[in-house]
């Protein structure tokens, strides 16, 4: 039975990945330095400083053949038994009923969020709505001469909307071409519009 200094010595030991290698190795036939070197692709320098290392720990033994070569063996095997095992703190198994309603749970919870936005973006566009109504009202009251009947307003917001050619405002605001032309030019000379080649945008609104 090892004491818990002599565990940690041997854990040192094994924490490197070439000492390991070499243990492994041993365990199928003892083998000399370059037999280690040459099969585990190490430099011979850094095996025989693992060898010297582990001979010292009583780990590992050598033996000279008449050959006088030198070679080392097992002395001792290393068998350590490490397992990971989960840490119960109070905590039930999970169970399918239960896994279903946080789902269930989080479900819910996301719906009742997104109804939420909406309806606050709802309430949102409501006061701006407000806001559009009053403004309209606004420029057609103060601005007769320009804004004569529903069909100035009509133009002047699906420009607001985007920039379009003239039939792309005839089939947006229901204005024949005649009866549109005359508005454009109009909005034209009081600087409300402006015209890059066939396409009608509104000033101030759109990139220009």
């Amino acid at each position: 039975m090892h004491d818990a200094i002599e565990d940690a010595r041997l854990l040192d030991i094994l924490g490197n990945r070439n000492r390991r290698r070499i243990i492994e190795l041993l365990r199928q036939k003892p083998c000399f330095v370059t037999e280690i070197s040459d099969t585990l692709t190490i430099s011979p320098k850094a095996v025989i400083d693992h060898l010297q290392m582990m001979e010292r720990e009583a780990i590992l033994s050598s033996q000279i053949d008449e050959r006088r070569r030198k070679y080392y063996y097992l002395a001792n095997d290393i068998l350590i038994d490490i397992s990971l095992r989960e840490v119960q703190i109070f905590r039930k198994e999970p169970h399918a009923d239960d896994e279903a309603d946080e789902r269930l749970k989080k479900s819910v919870t996301l719906l009742g969020r997104m109804i939420s936005a909406h309806d606050q973006i709802l309430e949102n566009l409501e006061h701006v709505n407000h806001d559009i109504e009053i403004k309209i009202n606004d420029i057609a009251r103060n601005h007769k001469d320009l804004f004569r009947s529903e069909r100035e307003i009509t133009v002047i917001i699906a420009l607001s909307h985007d920039s379009l050619t003239v039939p792309e405002l005839e089939q947006a605001t229901g204005i024949s071409g005649g009866d549109l032309a005359l508005i454009l030019n109009q909005f034209e000379r009081h600087g409300l519009v402006k015209r890059i080649e066939d396409t009608y945008t509104l000033r101030g609104v759109h990139a220009e």
